[in-house]
């Protein structure tokens, strides 16, 4: 008996035939329960998104390609004015709620773990402050002073050079440098390539000072 060899062409338009919502919603309601978190970490075409949201559940959605923004974006703007394609109808859904939309920066460590040798002020703050607080940074990141979490403020000196220990560059705790950085009369942590002051300044001070890169982790 000859063998038939079977080929599907998608076409141009690889999410054209999308998931059915039917199906999702199955498998969401034998795997989870309302307000539960459903990833889903090569979104395509923004199925799994909907249908978690007419379903009242909580969704990450992880895509790398530009149709992040021309399907999954656009598809649950639309779930949310209430469209009625899909499991609409039979879920009860009117529209509503809301969602985030994030795009990665620079990643802070290499391939090997390392700082990556350009990273920007910016990414390498945000990960600092959130390995310190376990909460999402939410500051302007427009000065050294990221912000103040249960009573300690959080300092990072870096002036966008790794490696960069001369004191007049900004990254050195220096007498001078305190001096000149947002006050706060409390207990600091402050991240830096190196620093000048004694233990016993820094006790005044109520300083816990922490070294780029060796203590910064990825965690």
């Amino acid at each position: 008996m000859q063998k038939k060899e079977i080929v599907i062409l998608f076409g141009k338009d690889v999410f054209g035939t999308p998931k059915p919502e039917r199906l999702l919603q199955r498998i969401l309601q034998i795997a989870t329960n309302p307000d539960d978190l459903v990833l889903d970490s090569f979104l395509g075409s923004g199925t799994t998104a909907a249908v978690a949201h007419k379903m009242d559940r909580r969704y990450i959605g992880i895509e790398m390609g530009e149709h992040a923004v021309t399907h999954c974006a656009p598809r649950l703007h639309k779930v949310i004015e209430g469209e009625q394609g899909g499991i609409s109808e039979a879920m009860g859904w009117k529209g509503g709620g809301g969602f985030r939309f994030y795009r990665l920066g620079d990643p802070v460590f290499d391939e090997t773990g390392h700082i990556s040798p350009g990273i920007r002020f910016t990414p390498l703050a945000a990960h600092v402050w959130f390995i310190e607080t376990g909460v999402p940074f939410t500051g302007s990141a427009d000065s050294s002073l990221l912000g103040i979490h249960d009573g300690t403020a959080y300092y990072l000196l870096y002036n966008g050079i790794l490696g960069d220990k001369r004191p007049s560059g900004g990254n050195v705790l220096t007498a001078k440098i305190l001096a000149a950085l947002p006050p706060f009369d409390g207990p600091k942590v402050i991240f830096g390539e190196g620093c000048r002051m004694s233990a016993g300044r820094l006790e005044n001070e109520r300083i816990t000072f922490r070294q780029i890169p060796y203590e910064i982790k990825a965690r």
